[in-house]
């Protein structure tokens, strides 16, 4: 199904061209020192704090960029970006575990960061993994390394590395990923810079040690429109794409060619409270521009797609997670990322993996569109019903159809008659989608790590805490 556009094409070369003039003209504070002279000698202007970045520097970093990017899993599946399909990967980070049965929330710990792995490995159209919780039992400066080190046994899958903010964690996770597989082909990093426009000098380190070590890297500005970005939802997408190609010229001016995944991540202000919302509909409408100006450059992108303010799997919840994920899919997004999420990402829960996972097939299927063609405009098939001799269930059309996806089936909407239902015991999907992550929490096996990369892995933490 071809993508919709949802600005002209004309206007998403204006928001290029406005994010052009804000590095060239306004800048972006940068003070670290090694970062300042390497770009100034491919022709920025310094100016204070702040680095002047010319289009033609811009736009030669961009032409370095790959136009496919791929990581691997320890299992040996391949996810590439950019080959045309629609992965899924979950939320990152989350505080807070809501247990829909107490109807209450807990701060996360190490045992929910390994659950929530094992729980995402069974589930089939989650794609990549993120480490999910933040747990509050380790220290805080070692939290990031912690959920890479608690992900990576509970999983086969492709793993993205942790969100990193210094150098020294960057070379710890690097030696993690040794432990699976050549760390560049399974580990890919992410960070973000300060919105409005500002790369601490620690985060400058972090990404120049990304490039040393030639690990993917798409960095996840998190502006918020009318907080940290302006109001205009364009006006914050060209700011929010002006912060990505700051970062991706620093990395590319050191290490050409570096792997490269276009992200946004802006969310708006909730005017009447100053909160930032994840829930609206604005968002799914930035993410589907972000996708549209992350094309135009030729770059896979990801993007926000299952998100809500909710703090309930109630129909907020899924009205909200359902438009934000359909509109930048329908826009041709690479990969969207959510799965599991609630609260603007405060929390999440085992129910919501399980439910998105299921949202995530009717997304795809929603983007494949409808089959057409000779085969699907066979009237014969309707005359036959016609003169009597058989129905349309009977028909060798409709058994290839169904097999073929034409309708997305489900394991957990309520499709029954009432009569069924209340027998059942009035069972809603919440309640369903708590009953089949238990299931799978105690039913599904990963393949274990060796004792030796277990081994390993401790080690490389420990002296991260030294």
């Amino acid at each position: 199904m071809p993508a919709l556009n949802f600005l002209p094409p004309e206007e998403i070369q204006a928001i290029h061209e406005a994010a052009l003039r804000i590095l060239d003209e306004i800048g972006v504070v940068l003070t670290h020192p090694a970062s300042r002279e390497m770009l100034a000698g491919r022709g920025a202007r310094l100016r204070d704090e702040r680095v002047l970045l010319p289009p033609e520097l811009v736009e030669a970093c961009l032409a370095l960029c790959p136009r496919t990017v791929s990581v691997r899993g320890r299992g040996g599946a391949v996810k590439t970006l950019g080959d045309g399909s629609l992965y899924f990967h979950n939320l990152g980070g989350a505080m807070d575990v809501y247990d829909p049965a107490a109807g209450g929330k807990r701060r996360a710990t190490v045992q929910d960061v390994r659950d929530a792995a094992r729980l995402l490995d069974a589930l089939e159209n989650c794609n990549t993994i993120t480490p999910f919780f933040t747990p509050c039992d380790v220290p805080g400066e070692l939290m990031s390394l912690a959920m890479y080190r608690h992900t990576l046994p509970q999983t086969v899958k492709p793993v993205q590395g942790p969100g990193v903010q210094y150098a020294a964690e960057v070379r710890a996770a690097v030696r993690m990923a040794e432990v699976i597989g050549a760390p560049r082909e399974v580990l890919t990093l992410s960070l973000s810079p300060v919105s409005p426009l500002t790369i601490p000098d620690h985060e400058a380190e972090a990404i120049l040690e990304i490039a040393r070590q030639g690990i993917a890297f798409g960095p996840l500005p998190c502006p918020t429109a009318g907080a940290t970005a302006p109001f205009p939802i364009a006006g914050a997408v060209a700011q929010q794409n002006a912060e990505t190609l700051a970062a991706l010229a620093l990395a590319q001016v050191a290490h050409p060619g570096l792997p490269f995944i276009y992200c946004g991540r802006l969310a708006m202000m909730e005017p009447r409270t100053g909160l930032s919302v994840w829930g609206g509909l604005e968002l799914g409408l930035a993410s589907a521009v972000t996708v549209q100006v992350g094309q135009r450059y030729g770059l896979p992108v990801n993007v926000y797609g299952f998100s809500t303010n909710a703090h309930t799997l109630d129909i907020q919840n899924g009205f909200e997670r359902g438009l934000n994920a359909v509109i930048p899919a329908l826009a041709g997004a690479d990969e969207l990322s959510g799965i599991g999420e609630m609260e603007a990402g405060v929390s999440g829960s085992f129910a919501q993996m399980v439910t998105d996972n299921e949202l995530a097939g009717s997304i795809r299927r929603a983007r494949k569109g409808i089959t057409s063609g000779p085969e699907a405009l066979d009237t014969n098939v309707i005359a036959a019903v016609m003169d009597g001799t058989r129905n349309f269930l009977g028909q060798k059309q409709t058994l290839k159809f169904l097999k073929s996806g034409e309708v997305a089936l489900t394991r957990l909407s309520e499709r029954g008659a009432w009569e069924a239902w209340d027998a059942g015991g009035r069972q809603g999907l919440a309640e369903r989608a708590q009953a089949e992550a238990g299931r799978l929490l105690r039913e599904h096996q990963v393949a274990p790590l060796e004792a030796a990369q277990e081994r390993e892995l401790d080690r490389i933490l420990a002296g991260a805490a030294r």
